[in-house]
């Protein structure tokens, strides 16, 4: 009998801490059970020759959108065979009563068992799931989504404030809820959540979407006005003030009750200066900064119009350089794909009424490898940090997922750093019959995905079936 299931040898490994080091990677009943030179193929199981080739711990996109505009369990099978291309082995969506996801309201007790029941059988990754208490009974229901169902991120959308202004993207209808969504009702969840660090530390977070409705009302009855078109008139609608304003507000309220935060998706310089002085100038803010794979590698000068609308927006060049600097200054701590699968028939033809959002979480790897580390220099250890090692401990996945050592799951990217491609929808294995980032010169693509030590995507092509991702319950510290 073979002493491990499976060995990947003679790969460069970036491991924590250490940076990149050539060595052999064993892998027994899923986890990670030995690191070092000369394990060699016959004590293996499988073998897996990774001489010149890179090898990364398994990405953890914290933020998708899973079931949104889709069915979930066709959503979750076709978007999480996606994320195998871009070296995803953990996938964390977002889901909140109102239209889209299930399209339903009603207390999680209810709802959610039946977004588990949906997503099980259907993923090709792990999974998770963050969850937004949009009505007054859902806040007091988070202690028994964490302690029952092992969610431990949650989520409020400060542009669903002002409800029925224009742009705000939500209406009493959309929300499905009568109750008040406002600044009363974010703090109540604040304090919810703050209430539980006793117990489990700063893995019980709040997620936020910071724009403020006002503010895009009076910038976009200005725009349209004009009669302007395109995504530059559509961020002028939604400026960075927006944003920035938005985090202010939240970064006062998360100090004043002690709840730990993340800024989600920030597009602009000024939202992330923001947010950085809001760290340093609020004391005992726990503030985690997010940027997207759209924002960094897209500007509204490229992208298409209806195609390429997102909230926030896709901003200008000097915004995209200014989110690249903060990314190797340290002061960005993850990156992900916000990936929101959906069709050129579901976006329509009309910007403003478009739905936001499209996929990209099969760029995960390649474009952080690609515009990170080959365009910008930007160390493959640094990359692991934002794509893997920040996100697993930012959203309680740690000690489990995240990185390359001893007793984490067997999650692995194995990385061809030559390997060049164009970037086409078919590329990236979706559902999504378009992708903003068409045209894309990417060099450095996973050759192969590994979940729990199973080959899930080798020789760049799914060969696992849906169902090999399990459900995680979170954080994972307090479920062992």
């Amino acid at each position: 009998m073979a002493e491990y299931d499976l060995v990947i040898g003679n790969g460069d490994v970036v491991l924590p801490g250490s940076g990149m080091t050539v060595c052999d990677v064993a892998v027994r009943d899923g986890r990670i059970v030995a690191i070092g030179k000369g394990i060699g193929g016959e004590r293996a199981g499988r073998y897996i020759e990774a001489r010149d080739r890179v090898v990364l711990p398994g990405a953890v996109d914290a933020h998708s959108h899973i079931g949104i505009y889709r069915p979930v369990a066709e959503d979750a099978r076709s978007e999480s065979a996606s994320a195998l291309v871009g070296g995803v082995t953990t996938m964390l969506s977002y889901f909140r009563t109102g239209a889209n996801y299930l399209n339903t309201t009603g207390p999680y007790r209810e709802v959610f068992p039946r977004m588990l029941e949906a997503s099980s059988g259907n993923f090709f990754t792990d999974y998770g799931y963050h969850v937004a208490p949009m009505t007054h009974s859902h806040v007091e229901e988070i202690a028994a989504l964490v302690e029952g169902f092992g969610v431990s991120t949650f989520k409020f959308y400060t542009f669903y404030k002002t409800l029925n202004l224009a742009g705000s993207g939500a209406s009493r209808e959309y929300i499905k809820s009568e109750d008040a969504y406002d600044s009363g009702h974010l703090y109540r969840i604040m304090r919810a959540i703050a209430s539980l660090r006793q117990r489990y530390g700063r893995s019980v977070r709040l997620s936020t979407h910071c724009e403020d409705p006002e503010i895009i009302r009076v910038f976009m009855e200005e725009t349209k006005g004009k009669g302007e078109g395109g995504l530059a008139a559509y961020s002028a609608a939604r400026p960075p003030l927006a944003e920035a304003a938005a985090i202010t507000h939240v970064a006062m309220l998360a100090s004043e009750t002690g709840c730990p935060i993340n800024f989600l998706h920030l597009s602009s310089r000024e939202a992330v200066q923001t947010a950085e002085a809001s760290r340093h100038i609020m004391g005992g803010l726990d503030a985690t900064i997010e940027v997207t794979l759209h924002h960094l590698a897209l500007d509204y000068g490229r992208a298409d119009a209806v195609l390429g609308k997102v909230n926030p927006p896709i901003r200008s060049k000097e915004d995209t350089e200014a989110l690249w600097e903060a990314v190797a200054e340290g002061v960005v701590d993850v990156v992900v794909s916000d990936h929101a699968c959906t069709t050129k028939a579901g976006k329509g033809t009309e910007m403003w009424t478009a739905d936001p959002g499209f996929g990209g979480t099969a760029l995960l790897v390649p474009l952080m490898v690609s515009e990170g580390f080959f365009k910008r220099n930007i160390s493959l250890e640094r990359v692991a940090q934002l794509i893997s090692f920040n996100p697993a401990r930012v959203h309680g996945l740690a000690p489990r997922k995240g990185a390359i050592a001893p007793g984490y799951d067997g999650d692995l990217a194995i990385v061809d750093m030559n390997e060049e491609k164009v970037v086409t929808p078919a590329a990236l294995h979706s559902a999504q019959d378009f992708t903003p980032f068409e045209g894309l010169r990417v060099r450095g693509w996973p050759s192969h995905t590994i979940v729990r030590g199973q080959m899930a995507l080798e020789d760049g092509q799914v060969v696992a079936q849906p169902g090999l991702g399990d459900y995680i319950r979170r954080p994972v510290g307090a479920q062992r």
